[in-house]
């Protein structure tokens, strides 16, 4: 049996019977919710290497503004947007955010940079952690343990002070939280339970609460993506299939060089830039017709995401038709294919003791090796040189007895050489072949999204994210796809989630139809078959015999939901002189699921419904109806006992359960 008791077994929790054939109603007053009035969109992209913000003023809904520019900075890194690092005090209060963390840190002595608790790269536990809750901890750079809620919290709480900072700034009247309607932006691929706890922690950084949680919008980031490319103009991106690659790309025009922004309408205002986002459909976008597929593909520093949607017209609506899919194929493994160099060299127990020991210098390392990572192009023939931080080199001697020449000698490493000026210098294979084992995943993923049935006449594919700055992964998706669809990049494509999602916080209703990634149901009590029903199910009350446990389906893993359709069953207690009613509330990964006891099945919510207070004349056979509205990343319940109107609402709940 499951971890979870049957409902109808368990005192104090008496079930349910289906009352009637099951019906789906489109919930009319969805649409006549009264909307806030919020004076600006201020949409968050929190990425795993690095994140940023950008707003939009409802009334000048044309004009994009791309968050100033951050103190600090790296060579040979654009840097619109910060690194995701955070830095708490050894009192674990918050320090600092992005290039300040991460310089504050750098300059501590050994001795006390022990005690600060750093932390980079932590998005990923969210997607990797498979049992997340609200207790999940998160280890900093010196091993300590902290609740990842608290980070993400303390993230999102200084996102939330620079962007009101900025906007009062440029107001020249302070901004309030209440005019504010946030955008956050997540993986399509992230389960349910880590799309719920980036909204408790947006709630705890105070962004919006649990009584007002429409102020607070969780985008997909694909989906912002996809947005933002439906407005592309012809000047604002490069179409990899219209030029004939020589031997890869010449070098003026590889992608990394960012190409100059003056063709885009570029509005400077004290430091923050501003977009022009004409409000027409772009040109590539009017190429396409009625029930047109294009693929987005996000890749960024921890995660790939595809997604496939289709054009529905008049209005150009999206509507997703192949759920999203991809995977820790991030520019992160590169870095790990780094790593994986440096103990091949160096030996994985100097690397483990170096990154303990000197933190700092470790990070120095990583961020060397991140500017020349940029450099790689696949016609580049000249070596690229990582700077050894000077500890690393001294750290080395002390720990082996010789020197890091004397390492790169005899690791028959033969691409990576010692220069004179103390430098890695790395052949452009060598580089290359960090490279390869990330994007051969990639390009693996998405040959298996095109053979998908569903993914047939693919027209576009947009290639957007962080990762897609690089000119390798470019060519190879051009080269293993060009000949099935046109590959689009964005200009300026490590913000285009960015903007995508200011986009989406003006408007939530482009997107019109999801994929349901999750079955849903509810535990009920059904009247016993013989010969149909498991006899171990079987349960006695009264005299009437039930069988327990089974699983009555709202909707199924993989079906298309409309943005605010509600399904709604009626149900009558089991027992007619219940005083409450308990409905829970169950999901799963699989399509066709009989019992809640399956395995895989999980609760995720519950609904109270007290029925005490009633007087006698309610009808012998009372009307439970229960509602789900689906839609939106979050979902939510409600159940209402007709004879009374009594009603009970609940959030769908993965942290809790």
């Amino acid at each position: 049996t499951s971890a979870y008791s049957s409902p109808a077994k368990s005192l104090g929790d008496p079930g349910i019977t289906p009352l009637s054939p099951s019906h789906i109603v489109k919930d009319s007053d969805a649409d006549d919710a009264v909307e806030q009035l919020f004076l600006v969109v201020v949409a968050i992209d929190f990425g795993t290497t690095s994140s940023g913000y950008a707003y939009s003023f409802t009334k000048e809904p044309e004009c994009i503004h791309v968050m100033r520019r951050w103190e600090g900075g790296d060579p040979g890194v654009s840097n619109q947007k910060t690194p995701t690092t955070i830095l708490l005090t050894p009192e674990r209060k918050f320090h600092s955010f992005g290039y300040a963390a991460r310089d504050f840190y750098h300059d501590l002595d050994p001795t006390e940079s022990k005690h600060w608790l750093y932390f980079e790269k932590f998005k990923m536990k969210l997607h990797t952690t498979g049992n997340l809750t609200m207790e999940t901890d998160l280890t900093a750079a010196n091993g300590k343990k902290v609740k990842a809620l608290e980070i993400f919290a303390y993230a999102l709480q200084f996102f939330k002070e620079q962007a009101l900072k900025e906007l009062s700034d440029q107001g020249g009247s302070d901004f309030e939280n209440t005019e504010v309607r946030w955008v956050i932006t997540v993986p399509a691929i992230w389960k349910q339970p880590a799309k719920q706890f980036m909204r408790q922690a947006a709630y705890k950084a105070g962004m919006a609460s649990p009584e007002n949680p429409e102020q607070l919008i969780i985008a997909l980031e694909p989906e912002a993506a996809s947005i933002y490319c439906r407005k592309l103009r012809l000047h604002q991106m490069i179409d990899l299939s219209s030029r004939a690659p020589v031997n890869g790309y010449s070098p003026s025009d590889t992608i990394g060089t960012g190409f100059t922004p003056a063709k885009e309408l570029v509005r400077r205002n004290r430091q923050s830039r501003t977009f022009l986002v004409e409000n027409v459909i772009g040109e590539i976008w009017s190429e396409l017709e009625e029930g047109d597929r294009y693929i987005v593909v996000d890749s960024g520093g921890g995660t790939v995401d595809m997604t496939v949607h289709q054009i529905r017209l008049p209005e150009g609506h999206l509507k997703e038709l192949y759920k999203a899919t991809g995977g820790p194929y991030g520019s992160l493994g590169v870095d790990y294919e780094f790593e994986k160099l440096l103990c091949k060299i160096f030996g994985e127990d100097f690397i483990e003791q170096f990154k303990i020991k000197r933190p700092a210098a470790w990070v120095d390392l990583m961020i060397a090796f991140e500017s020349r990572k940029r450099a790689a192009a696949p016609d580049r023939t000249n070596p690229l040189n990582i700077t050894l931080p000077f500890s690393f080199i001294d750290y080395y001697k002390k720990f082996r007895g010789h020197s890091v020449e004397h390492a790169l000698r005899k690791s028959n490493v033969d691409f990576v050489k010692w220069s004179s000026q103390g430098m890695l210098r790395m052949s452009p294979d060598a580089m290359n072949a960090l490279f390869k084992p990330t994007i051969d995943q990639i390009v693996q993923h998405l040959s298996d999204v095109f053979d998908k049935p569903e993914v047939t006449n693919v027209k576009f594919l947009f290639l957007v994210g962080g990762f897609a700055e690089s000119p390798l992964l470019q060519q190879a998706v051009q080269s293993a796809f060009g000949s099935r669809c046109r590959v689009i990049i964005p200009q300026d494509v490590g913000l285009t989630i960015l903007k995508g999602a200011v986009l989406f916080g003006l408007d939530p209703a482009v997107i019109k139809v999801r994929r349901s990634p999750l079955t849903y149901g509810v535990g009920v009590l059904n009247r016993f078959v013989e010969g149909k029903h498991p006899s171990e199910k079987l349960l006695v009350k009264d005299g009437t015999r039930w069988c327990t446990d089974v699983f009555d389906k709202f909707i199924s893993a993989d079906q298309s939901v409309a943005l605010g359709e509600t399904v709604t069953r009626s149900y009558t207690p089991a027992k007619p002189s219940q005083l409450v009613i308990v409905i829970n509330i169950y999901s799963s990964e699989q399509d066709n699921v009989s019992f809640i006891t399956e395995s895989g099945v999980k609760k995720c919510g519950t609904l109270r419904l007290d029925l005490t207070g009633t007087d006698a004349s309610v009808p012998n056979r009372r009307e439970i109806k229960t509602l789900m509205q689906f839609g939106d990343t979050e979902i939510k319940a409600m159940a209402i006992d007709v004879a009374t109107s009594k009603s009970v609402k609940v959030g769908i709940d993965f942290l809790n359960y």
